[in-house]
């Protein structure tokens, strides 16, 4: 999997940045299954991320999380893409 992290209207700091890859390793069981993490972050009073997956099977996922603290707006966002993750996973997995 290639994460790709994009901050729109603000920068990035390290310790953000450090919290995203924490919290992208709950993810890891599904490393084999996505070709790429696309992960835009816009700040306009509240922090909104948005995330494309691809998966190897040509799927892609949107999902999305938006709140007014970073790391709230973050976790939203890594509770739907897990789930999300966990649901294409069986999909294929029935085939």
């Amino acid at each position: 999997m290639t994460p790709s992290i994009n901050a729109v209207g603000f920068t990035l700091e390290k310790k953000q940045s450090d919290m995203i890859d924490k919290k992208l390793e709950r993810i890891s069981y599904a490393d084999d299954l996505i070709v790429d993490l696309l992960l835009k972050i816009k700040h306009d009073k509240t922090y909104i991320f948005d995330t494309t997956v691809n998966f190897k099977w040509g799927t892609q996922a949107h999902v999305s999380g938006e709140d007014f603290e970073f790391s709230a707006a973050l976790n939203k966002m890594m509770d739907v893409l897990d789930n999300k993750i966990k649901k294409e996973k069986d999909k294929v997995q029935e085939r």
